[in-house]
């Protein structure tokens, strides 16, 4: 059965939906005492908190329990809790005991009810990750929690709504209970999500590489392409009044504290419930769809979510959260995802599904185009393209309605009720964001299709008249009171979306969860059993992302709406997954690729946890049931049916200049502006656009705004930058006066007036949002793979810097040594000197700007090793703030999949490390720990394969020289190398596992380090002829290095397209022809005709005649839609039959007759299709249409090619 058919039933009998949940699985009280065996200091804890902590513990065991003061309980249970990162557990009587290991490689969970052996720790050995060739085991029960990827948080005691709730976490509390939970062979966890979105699939191909791929797929009958709007709001999810409200990485009123720092920094912190303004918006839209009869349908929509588990995502589009591309005329939600939780896999329903379910509640979708066929998949992409740099709501909906197969209209009546999706246009504005295009299943046209019979738009009905306060009214009259102000909304939804304040309250009043909880969570839930397959899947996933060093957290809160369940041995949480970079999504899909049984890891990724113990009937019981739905595979689904994993995932996100502009130009670039002057906001504002691919023409036309703009805003602020949140009030008449000026200036700024004022009922909320939510902005990245072929020029009146992205042994201190003594220098005047990062004291790159600071217009070397974004940045600022252009030169080297740089080429810079005598950082053959030194470095790329390696150091700095290093035609490296290699690798990820960066001399595996060192030594001294063999003399590398700089320094530099097509915007459709052969024909015309003989014969066309082409439509003269049509045929031949020539004494032509491809006719839009050959001084190419009417006037000459002569070409994009 079909989500859209389980909806109607569910419409027509609510009851058939009620799932039956799991039964709440009894909390039994351990019969053994149990005590912590080798408790493991908290990572976290100072050295002298851990002496205060120990001292605090000894006089509590030395004093008698009823002699205890409530200071002296509260200090020895936080002591306890805080150093729950590892335990072992132990009965009174000194035994101890070892569960049998399952297998786990069947996916077999481990049965409670074994009996340990005698003499062995009571641990669950879970499945590892950390190694290259082969599994290696690791014990998860003493590794210590990492600082940088997991924390821990939790509400404390004190937060309540109630006398019963405060009772019972008083209770719970009180009883230490947190601190009491010890993990043994009856521990089990059960682990549900509670609310998701998409999984984060990042496009292995080029942007141009998805957009053939999909035309592909969809040509062979194999998909369809499916193409949605984007409104521009941010992420907001929620799965009922219990289930909860959630932003991307936070629920309720708790705040990301992991952001919290950097907004701090700025001297504005986001305290704002985010999740009750999605609430009250949501509930709101009920109201609008459905009158008198809303507050009953709230009641029956929650009931229905909470029952069948369902989440739904949408896009929360709101002026009162601060200001993205243009502030909506009103405050709404938009669903874009429905997701069924149950206790699996979540399944994400298709489009067809969604538009049934928000049909049968009212909500409002989106704007959904499906593309079936080639002719209308290749106009898509055509119509992007002539549109992406002006395009706004209204023209680009009107394209895609002509082109697409299926088309879900708005459907909107001003004075009625809505009942479907809500128009962009009249709802947000023409600043469009962007679309979203994705490959679906071939059968989602005849789904949606039969969607739209069952699920038509209900009838509209009169509205209410009176819904109360709105959102911007509520916020207005609290405007001075933050926490009044969510208060204020919550109890304006009512009690069906708010029947408690648990996520909000406080006692009674509004605040964050404090973050007072044990550290231990998340240890003990990966320690004890799974109660279920899902529990054990998301256990998998979290060992995985803690073995690899994802850049993740895992914070957990207390569950209050568990509060009645609560007991010492029954404890419930929320888990928060927070995934703090993109780069951690891409390493997790490559991860997904070796082991397929992985779950996704989603965006907005909430857990329920519940903690408990189990006696040996039940234990019985849940292994059972978990064998069962091994045998099941219990696998919810969650991608598209008959679509291959890697075409299953394909996604283009498409966004326009008008939005960029406002967003990423104006905004984003605020504070560059206002920290480091116009210069510098220049050099920005010039790299996003070249990274974007901006057309030259609009790269011009935008700087001349944005100077503009940089004055006017200066000149009216001073040195006080402009609130991010609010600088649409400022931007919007600047842009209104702007495009007053010239139709030029309109098409520029896209729409302009009409403006919402936002300053009287703006949340209180400042600093950064990015589009889906988060309290940290993200940069905007560029096109995967893109960059265009410009030249870059370093100007000789700024300076440069050249940097090294490498690893030690590299040999860059001995390239720049050659550099300073290699006469000529650059090939320019400039001065070159060298900073030496193993020769500077204190922190490097802040001394290199000063550098710069000093001697602006000179090059430096800087001579250390710059490895990650981080150093990146500071170089890209320095840039900016000294007027320098840098230049990254690195190893040449074919990479791995997740590192830039291979085994090879890490076993030569180990060979040079070795070899070193004397080394000013003490890195050579006397350290120790050398070989672990340069694991560390190489580790630093970890995650980025090569391509990716190169492309972001292009996009970052528009250049990118290869430093010559490994010998193409060397032998295979030998076994012993690589092997040695991977062993030091394996156990780097063991130590940094438990230790951190922990020196290698020290921790667990001091003596491995030590033995592995000596191997590694004997192993490349053994191998010394064949390292020397393979790489190529410093004397070469040097001096291909020095060309290439000298070549950047001149201006001559191309940068690299790795794209196989330049892809950007589009004007006009054509088909060009060989020029020789159209210079060919005129000469035999010539030969045989005296009138065109004394025609020509002073033109020169030999030498003027540089291309020649035949306009089929263009956008300004046809529309968008024309000019799309063509993309069927693109970069296919087009027999071209030249009929006659047509000249007079200002222009001359070729008349053309478009022929056939694969039996299809091409027409042209133009009246008169033509090759424009020649026009005198002052004439505009376009006047050569008029040729046909200076014959009938007599005042052209008219030659007939007879017979007509066919020149085939290329039908191109222009």
């Amino acid at each position: 059965m079909s989500a859209s058919q389980r909806i109607l039933c569910g419409f027509l009998n609510p009851t058939l939906f009620h799932s039956s949940h799991s039964p709440k699985l009894p909390a039994l009280i351990l019969s053994h005492s149990l005590s912590i065996h080798r408790p493991i200091s908290d990572p976290v804890l100072s050295n002298h908190q851990r002496r205060a902590t120990n001292k605090e513990q000894k006089g509590k065991q030395q004093s008698k329990p009823n002699e205890q003061s409530p200071a002296m309980q509260s200090a020895a249970a936080e002591a306890v809790t805080n150093r729950f990162g590892g335990l072992t557990v132990a009965e009174s009587s000194g035994q101890t005991y070892q569960v049998p290991s399952p297998s786990i490689q069947s996916g077999g969970v481990l049965q409670a009810n074994q009996d340990p052996v005698q003499g062995q720790i009571a641990i669950w050995n879970p499945k590892s990750y950390g190694t290259v060739s082969g599994s290696t085991a690791v014990e998860v029960e003493n590794t210590p929690i990492d600082k940088a990827g997991v924390e821990i948080v939790g509400n404390g005691a004190e937060v309540a709504v109630a006398d019963k709730s405060s009772a019972g976490l008083s209770k719970l509390f009180n009883s230490k209970a947190l601190a009491d939970f010890t993990v043994d062979n009856s521990t089990y966890s059960l682990a549900q999500i509670r609310a998701t979105f998409y999984p984060k699939f990042e496009n292995e191909k080029s942007d141009q590489e998805v957009r053939m791929r999909m035309i592909e797929m969809v040509s062979k009958g194999l998909a369809t392409v499916e193409v949605s709007l984007k409104h521009s709001g941010s992420l907001f999810m929620y799965a009922g009044p219990e289930g909860g409200a959630y932003a991307k990485n936070s629920y309720g009123n708790i705040i990301d504290m992991g952001c919290e720092s950097a907004q701090v920094n700025c001297g504005r912190v986001l305290r704002f419930g985010y999740t009750a303004v999605g609430v009250f918006v949501l509930g709101r839209m009920f109201h609008e769809a459905w009158g008198p009869a809303a507050r009953k349908k709230q009641a029956e929509f929650n009931d229905f979510i909470e029952r069948n588990r369902i989440c739904i995502s949408m896009e929360l589009v709101t002026a009162v959260l601060g200001d993205h591309g243009q502030r909506p005329k009103e405050d709404y939600v938009v669903v874009t995802a429905v997701t069924e939780l149950g206790n699996g896999k979540p399944k994400f329903y298709s489009t067809p599904d969604i538009i049934a379910f928000c049909r049968k509640w009212r909500l409002p979708t989106n704007h959904v185009w499906l593309f079936s066929t080639r002719k209308s998949v290749t106009s898509f992409f055509a119509a992007y393209d002539a549109l992406c740099e002006e395009g706004t709501a209204t023209p680009v909906c009107k394209a895609l309605d002509e082109v697409a197969d299926i088309s879900v209209p708005v459907r909107i009546n001003c004075n009625m009720l809505l009942k479907g999706s809500k128009d962009h246009v009249k709802v947000q504005g023409e600043i469009l964001e962007g679309l979203v295009a994705r490959v679906v299943s071939h059968e989602s046209s005849k789904h949606l299709e039969k969607v739209l019979r069952d699920f038509p738009h209900p009838p509209s009905e009169e509205a209410e008249s009176d819904f109360g306060p709105s959102l911007r009214e509520i916020c207005a009259a609290n405007r001075s009171d933050e926490k009044q102000q969510m208060k204020a909304l919550l109890e304006s939804v009512g009690t069906s979306f708010c029947p408690n304040y648990v996520d909000w309250f406080r006692n009674g009043s509004v605040g964050s969860h404090s973050r007072n909880a044990d550290r231990s969570v998340l240890s003990n839930f990966l320690q004890a059993h799974p109660a279920d397959f899902s529990t054990m899947k998301l256990q998998e996933m979290i060992r995985l992302m803690r073995e690899k060093r994802f850049p993740a957290a895992f914070k957990c809160y207390h569950n209050f709406h568990k509060d009645d369940s609560v007991s010492t041995d029954n404890l419930y949480f929320k888990m928060v997954i927070h995934v703090h970079s993109d780069s951690a999504f891409r390493r997790y899909q490559k991860e997904m690729r070796y082991n397929l049984g992985l779950w996704p890891l989603y965006r907005g990724f909430f857990v329920d946890l519940n903690l408990f113990k189990a006696n040996k009937e039940k234990a019985a019981e849940i292994a059972k049931n978990n064998n069962a739905n091994n045998v099941n595979g219990n696998s919810g689904t969650s991608g598209q049916e008959g679509l291959a994993n890697e075409d299953a995932n394909l996604m283009i996100k498409l966004k326009f200049l008008t939005y960029k502009l406002r967003t990423f130009l104006i905004r984003n670039g605020l504070p560059v502006l206002f920290k480091e002057g116009p210069s510098s906001y220049r050099a920005y504002y010039l790299r996003q656009m070249k990274i974007w691919g901006t057309s030259a023409g609009k790269q011009r036309e935008l700087s001349k705004m944005l100077d503009e703009w940089a004055g006017h805003i200066r000149r009216k602020y001073g040195n006080k930058q402009l609130s991010s949140s609010i600088y649409l009030s400022e931007a919007e008449p600047f842009l209104e006066q702007y495009a007053k000026r010239s139709p030029e200036n309109q098409a520029l700024i896209g729409s302009s007036g009409d403006f919402v004022r936002a300053e009287d009922f703006l949340a209180i909320v400042e600093g950064g949002r990015d589009e889906e939510g988060d309290l940290e902005r993200e940069q905007e990245l560029a096109p995967s793979s893109l960059s265009p072929s410009v030249k870059d020029t370093v100007t000789r009146d700024e300076g440069l810097i050249v940097f090294f992205p490498g690893i030690p042994g590299c040999a860059k201190s001995a390239l720049c040594k050659e550099i300073l003594s290699a006469p000529g220098g650059f090939g320019d005047d400039r001065p070159v000197h060298s900073l030496m990062g193993d020769l500077i004291k204190g922190r490097y790159w802040p001394k290199v700007a000063a550098e710069r600071r000093r001697k602006p217009y000179s090059i430096i070397l800087a001579d250390k090793n710059a490895p990650n974004e981080e150093v990146w940045k500071q170089i890209e600022d320095m840039c900016r703030s000294t007027r320098a252009s840098a230049v990254p030169v690195v190893p040449d080297s074919e990479g791995t999949d997740s590192n830039p740089f291979s085994l090879d080429a890490l076993a030569v810079f180990m060979f040079r490390v070795l070899q070193r005598v004397n080394h000013p950082g003490n890195l050579d053959k006397a350290s120790p720990n050398a070989g672990y030194v340069l694991l560390m470095f190489y580790h630093l790329y970890e995650g980025k394969s090569r391509k990716e390696f190169e492309s972001e150091l292009i996009e970052r700095f528009g250049s990118l020289v290869m430093m010559p290093l490994l010998k193409s035609d060397r032998s295979p490296m030998p076994d012993s190398v690589k092997i040695c290699l991977e062993e030091g690798i394996n156990l780097y990820k063991l130590h940094t596992n438990r230790h951190g960066r922990l020196e290698s001399t020290k921790g667990t595996y001091a003596k491995e380090w030590s033995k592995w060192e000596k191997q590694l030594r004997d192993i490349l001294v053994d191998n010394a002829d064949y390292l020397n063999s393979i790489q190529v003399p410093l004397e070469s590398a040097v001096r291909q290095v020095l060309e290439q700089l000298k070549i950047i320094a001149k201006g001559d530099y191309l940068t690299p397209s790795t794209e196989k097509r330049k892809f950007g915007t589009i004007a006009f459709a054509a088909v060009s022809l060989p020029v020789t052969e159209v210079q060919g024909l005129l000469t035999d015309l010539a030969e045989k005709n005296p009138k065109v003989e004394a025609f020509l014969k002073d033109k020169h066309l030999e030498d003027s005649l540089k291309e020649a082409h035949v306009t089929l439509a263009h956008k300004r003269s046809h529309g968008v839609t024309a000019v799309a049509s063509y993309g069927l045929f693109l970069n296919r031949q087009v027999p071209m039959g030249l009929t006659a020539l047509l000249f007079s004494d200002k222009m001359a032509a070729l008349e053309a007759c478009p022929g056939s491809v694969d039996g299809e006719r091409i027409t042209s839009k133009n009246q008169w299709p033509h090759v424009t050959l020649w026009t005198a001084a002052g004439v505009a190419p376009k006047e050569a249409n008029k040729l046909p009417e200076l014959i009938s006037e007599g005042k052209a000459t008219r030659i007939e090619i007879t017979p007509p002569i066919t020149i085939s070409g290329t039908l191109e994009f222009f």
